[in-house]
């Protein structure tokens, strides 16, 4: 069993900058909390824009050497890295588990997840293909390659802190991209932890830099970054009105941007679905990391035909799911990150229940574990006035809708502005054709609730963002095209 010493190895309270672990230059810090218990884990940098220009500095100047690697030279390098972090997945795991609440089994499974998509881009690395145009005039030979598109700052969320930094570091280094990166305020131990991994693998200085900056100095941190027009290169995943801020901001320098923003995804039960499996369905999606992922059903449409059936089987389920600290192998569900996102799950339930939702199972605080608990819950009669409707819960909460027929579901779940992800249950195959085509997200997911694989394109439509992360398309977001045309050939 790894221990919370095992774990502690990882543990880095510095910037990574130059191949190097520094301190913030302005000596200013700030407290990593275990959501579990409100203890301190760390304290690491509050660093600021002299911080970040630093590791631009130190991304701009290696960036000549690792572009002009050869791709299975960087390749191997990711292999590396990879097989480090699977070496390291429970020690890895159980600070997931520390800083973020995931349950344990959870976390290991996150690891694996991060580390699939090193082993892919390692992969992808030595697939950079260009194209030899065919010719339009006699005497010239025109092609086009691809090239790295130079230094790229990634800014992840909380809520996968392994994945999310993995999933944006791995496909820039395997494009021949440097790279600087400021994980979440709540969670920047794991992304250090990497940062240690990839230096044992050999990345060379100034490769891979991350920082740790706080909730009220992230602006003009980042800011340096969206300033400076060696910085090619925005990858964020986070809020829509964030990265809207982004998008503005790097309009000056015309940087590239990737953006996966908010979701919120309906989930339609037909009356023809298999019933059981839809209610494993919105287990899977829903209940992962205690329902705060992007993707995880915001809003369950469930035909008026099997509406009652459907909701005794589910409250059933979820009823069941045991609630406790994340580093207990028994917990199913572990604490929310803070207490602002139990606010903001209560207010939901506390909104819905005075429109007329009814609580069928949970609904409430669960004070005696701890101070961000709240109980797996489940509300009957939900409808499109609640505010849970239109805004992203980003907990255990499952709203059950009614409908009637195809269109009227079809049409509730496209009311929003979000389009990350979407599921439906159906046995009808030329539904399953109509319905697919239908649903404005960039993920649907047909008769499945667990999406996620490394081999896929991610990404939204919408107000969720553009840009795509995994598949053979996500190495394209950090290479840039160039056309060459060669005369005097006759």
């Amino acid at each position: 069993m790894t221990t919370h010493a095992d774990a502690g190895r990882l543990i880095r309270e510095a910037n990574f900058i130059d191949g190097a672990w520094v301190p913030g230059r302005g000596q200013r810090r700030f407290a990593v909390i275990d959501p579990a218990t409100g203890r301190r884990i760390a304290d690491v940098p509050d660093s600021g824009p002299d911080d970040a220009r630093a590791a631009a500095d130190a991304a701009a100047a290696a960036l000549p050497g690792w572009r002009a690697r050869l791709p299975r030279e960087r390749a191997e390098l990711l292999r590396r890295w990879h097989a480090l972090i699977l070496d390291n997945q429970d020690a890895l795991a159980t600070l997931i588990s520390t800083e973020q609440g995931k349950p344990l089994a959870e976390a290991r499974g996150e690891v694996a997840y991060g580390a699939s998509y090193v082993a892919w881009f390692a992969d992808e690395a030595t697939r950079i293909y260009g194209d030899i145009i065919p010719d339009q005039q006699r005497g010239k030979r025109m092609t086009a390659i691809k090239e790295p598109i130079g230094v790229v700052a990634a800014i992840t969320p909380w809520n996968f802190p392994l994945a999310m930094i993995a999933r944006k570091i791995a496909p820039a280094l395997a494009a021949g991209c440097t790279v600087v990166g400021k994980p979440a305020e709540d969670t920047p131990l794991t992304a250090l932890a990497l940062a240690q991994l990839g230096q044992e693998a050999g990345f060379p200085p100034g490769v891979l830099n991350l920082l740790t900056a706080s909730r009220e100095r992230a602006s003009e941190t980042v800011g340096a970054w969206l300033e400076d027009t060696r910085v090619r290169k925005i990858t964020f995943t986070g809020s829509t009105p964030v990265g809207k801020h982004l998008a503005r901001e790097s309009a000056a320098t015309l940087k590239k941007l990737s953006l996966e923003l908010g979701g919120n995804a309906p989930f339609i039960v037909f009356e023809d679905a298999d019933l059981k499996a839809a209610v494993a369905g919105v287990m899977a999606a829903k209940f992962r990391n205690g329902g705060q992922t992007c993707v995880c059903p915001n809003r369950v449409y469930v035909h008026s035909a099997v509406y009652d059936r459907y909701a005794e089987m589910l409250c059933e389920q979820v009823a069941a799911l045991r609630v406790g600290p994340a580093t207990d192998a028994a917990s199913q569900i572990g604490p929310m990150i803070n207490a602002r996102a139990v606010d903001k799950i209560a207010r939901h339930v506390d909104d819905a229940r005075e429109r007329g939702a009814r609580v069928l199972t949970g609904g409430k605080r669960l004070t005696e574990l701890g101070p961000n608990y709240y109980a797996p819950t489940v509300l009957g009669e939900a409808d499109a006035s609640m505010v849970l409707c239109g805004e992203e819960t980003f907990g255990p909460v499952v709203p059950l809708f009614r409908f009637d027929d195809e269109a009227q579901a079809v049409a509730a779940a496209n009311d929003t502005p979000f389009g990350l992800a979407s599921y439906f249950y159906t046995q009808d195959l030329r539904r399953i054709e109509r319905v697919s085509r239908a649903l404005e997200s960039g993920i649907v997911g047909i008769n499945e609730g667990a999406l996620a694989s490394e081999a896929a394109p991610f990404g939204g439509v919408k107000e969720s963002g553009y840009g795509r992360e995994g598949s053979k398309y996500g190495l394209d977001d950090y290479l840039s095209i160039k056309y060459l045309c060669q005369g005097g050939l006759a």
